[in-house]
């Protein structure tokens, strides 16, 4: 069925609501809108749903998280794992509530125990909620940094971790072959909440929470003898993270921490920013304002499932405050769990750094220093999730952290995904030591530098929305494929990786072997100088996006090297 009938098939069908009927009337005679809702299904991918809100087979509205959780509940029912239930999360952002209580109607007309949490929570504390009720599976409604205009919703295993291969192909299998919405099984939602099998999250997942955070504490003395001294400015860009940072920090004794009031309720539409994202700059306009008036420390930012933190930090040199990538905090975290852990005779001889091939590359040189192993994963922290649970079942690593680029990390396997709650405790005792050795963070990090080398990442993005722009996006990747160049910006390229082919070739040798990963729409240049790039395009929004990373022997060199590959990067395209 092409757009426009499915488009009339939606106006005349008995099953949809007449809200949503509305809305498509609203659309009449727009074909190009018409078309970008009705084109395709809104995909399933291996992480879940992600899309504009809306009616329409391409958006997220009730029927579409419908149709996913039939699917889940087939899949689920098919491995005879309906008794352990599934949990349910949802963030701040617009018809979280509704798309959550929908999945939960959903799941208990199929016979699966739904729990789900009250309010909303961040999607760390859905991970962990996962495991602490042993439940088979978990869900949690979210888009994350996307703009307000997106909603999501991410599934997660019986491990705490977003599914991965095979799962989430034999899930996506469900999913698609559900080609009639009358085939999902819902009833009304009080019903359902009379029955036994809807039962909502108590305080005690909670309490739980907070008390496996305090357990990965260093040193708590430190910490209760700084804290005081500390001035840390919040702001939780209107999504999850205030409630539980706050109590966090207030219970390790932080007191001088001042929430950016404008940004303190959650609100969907996110009415301070246009991206509700800690990567962008603009994003901290008014921390940053905040921090100049009660001369903070330190400006922390979280995403609205308060899954990502961003970091701001006073340079006591300049009196500026400097920004800190997902790399270059997950440096400052990983150096102190590592050196702490060596001085504290705590370091397991097995222990293992996980990250993804896109983030910086400092963590090698780091790992090195302290003798632990580090291991890439594809991008995607399930894949970081996945490696502890490998690492449980076959005991050849200890995890002692994980992080990506994306400013995700995770300290302590409460979680099977990156969570921003407990990178502001890390982040904060990171700050609280630094300050005990007359430091800052800023000084910590150009210690970093000066003893492992100036690496610099970057990131540009290209949008190109709509089916036309899918098919750009796809062209691009394939002509890059098929002409892999010997340099990029003058730096001759040593290895290139395509990990869709599961083809790595040593350009030097002209050795070929398998890449050791998944299979993804990853293209990756080694280059020399310890130089990088990749490219790859986003698994939640219509872009393309590309990575570059190089080392400097000082911070000028860097940043030049970086333009000049960054440069060469996109005329690759």
């Amino acid at each position: 069925m092409d757009a426009k009938k499915t488009y009339e098939f939606w106006l005349a069908d008995s099953y949809f609501d007449e809200t949503t009927k509305e809305e498509l009337r609203g659309i009449a005679g727009n074909e190009k809108e018409i078309e970008d809702r009705f084109y395709r299904d809104l995909e399933f991918g291996t992480g879940g749903l992600r899309g504009v809100i809306g009616a329409g087979t391409n958006r997220m509205n009730i029927y579409t998280v419908r149709k996913a959780t039939q699917g889940l509940a087939n899949f689920i029912r098919r491995e005879g794992a309906q008794k352990k239930g599934v949990a349910i999360a949802f963030d701040s952002r617009n018809m979280s509530p509704e798309f959550a209580e929908e999945a939960a109607a959903c799941f208990v007309a199929n016979g699966i125990k739904a729990y789900i949490f009250p309010t909303l929570r961040p999607t760390p504390m859905l991970s962990f909620a996962v495991r602490e009720l042993g439940c088979t599976a978990g869900i949690v409604v979210t888009a994350s940094h996307n703009p307000p205009e997106y909603n999501g919703y991410k599934v997660y295993w019986e491990d705490g971790a977003q599914i991965t291969f095979p799962k989430d192909k034999e899930i996506i299998g469900e999913v698609n072959a559900i080609t009639d919405y009358a085939q999902v099984k819902t009833m009304p939602l009080q019903e359902a909440k009379k029955l036994e099998l809807y039962q909502v999250i108590g305080s005690e997942i909670d309490e739980a929470y907070m008390q496996s955070l305090k357990k990965l504490v260093l040193h708590p003395e430190i910490v209760k003898e700084e804290a005081e001294n500390l001035k840390i400015v919040y702001t939780p860009l209107h999504g999850t993270g205030n409630l539980p940072v706050r109590r966090i920090l207030s219970e390790l004794g932080f007191e001088k921490v001042y929430v950016v009031k404008e940004q303190e309720l959650p609100d969907g539409n996110f009415p301070t920013v246009s991206y509700p994202n800690p990567e962008d700059p603009n994003a901290f306009s008014l921390a940053l304002k905040l921090a100049k008036e009660v001369d903070a420390d330190l400006i922390l930012a979280t995403d609205p499932d308060a899954d990502r933190l961003g970091v701001y930090a006073k340079d006591s040199a300049t009196g500026e405050y400097r920004s800190f990538t997902g790399n270059m905090s997950g440096m400052l975290i990983l150096e102190y769990i590592l050196s702490q852990r060596k001085a504290m005779e705590d370091l397991p001889e097995n222990g293992a750094v996980v990250t993804t091939i896109v983030s910086g590359k400092m963590s090698k040189k780091i790992a090195e220093e302290y003798g632990v192993e580090r291991i890439e994963t594809l991008t995607g922290f399930k894949y970081i999730g996945e490696q502890i649970k490998f690492f449980e079942q076959n005991h050849e690593h200890v995890y002692l952290f994980g992080y990506e680029e994306s400013y995700g990390c995770l300290v302590g396997t409460h979680a099977r995904d990156k969570d921003a709650v407990v990178a502001v405790m890390a982040l904060c005792e990171v700050a609280a030591w630094c300050k005990h050795q007359g430091m800052t963070l800023c000084d910590q990090m150009e210690t970093l530098y000066r003893k492992y080398g100036y690496y610099k990442e970057g990131l540009f993005t290209m949008t190109l929305k709509g089916q036309e722009g899918l098919q750009k996006i796809q062209e691009m990747m394939e002509r890059i494929r098929k002409e892999v160049p010997e340099q990029i910006a003058g730096l001759s390229v040593t290895q290139f990786r395509d990990y869709r082919e599961d083809v790595l070739l040593d350009c030097v040798t002209k050795e070929r072997r398998t890449t050791g990963l998944p299979k993804s729409n990853v293209l990756y240049f080694e280059l020399e100088k310890d130089a990088w790039c990749c490219v790859r395009p986003s698994g939640t929004e219509p872009k393309i996006k590309f990575y570059v990373g190089v080392r400097g022997d000082d911070e000028k060199e860097a940043e030049e090297v970086l333009a000049v590959l960054t440069e060469g990067v996109k005329n690759l395209v």
